[in-house]
């Protein structure tokens, strides 16, 4: 993959969902990810999604082709930690959107890491 014109193996975007809604909801979650999938041109294997009874957060996983879409919410304090990392022809920033769609929160701070530069 090339960004910003650096070859590098992937994109990985660190995406801090603040004041967010639904982060409870593990149907919502699943469909968040799996329109992450096919807004970024990625390739879907498979989903794991946990939901956990003493908070209601969801900690889960889309595996990828081309890596994963990774979450952790925290319900009680309106907060999700996604990690988006992907490979190829891919576009891993047109998930920002979609979780601000899904997820709609106050606010959202992304941080980009460049994977294996020059590889």
């Amino acid at each position: 993959m090339v960004r910003r014109g650096v070859r590098c193996a992937g994109a990985h975007l660190i995406v801090d969902v603040y004041g967010g809604e639904r982060l409870d909801d593990l149907t919502h979650i699943e469909a968040t990810l799996k329109r992450c999938v096919d807004v970024s041109g990625a390739t879907l294997l498979h989903v794991h999604l946990h939901h956990f009874d003493d908070n209601g957060g969801v900690s889960g996983v889309a595996v990828l082709a081309e890596s994963h879409i990774s979450i952790h919410s925290w319900p009680e304090h309106s907060y999700a930690a996604l990690d988006i990392f992907m490979c190829g022809d891919t576009r891993p920033e047109a998930c920002v959107d979609v979780l601000r769609e899904a997820f709609k929160p106050e606010r959202v701070a992304v941080s980009e890491l460049l994977r294996g530069r020059g590889v």
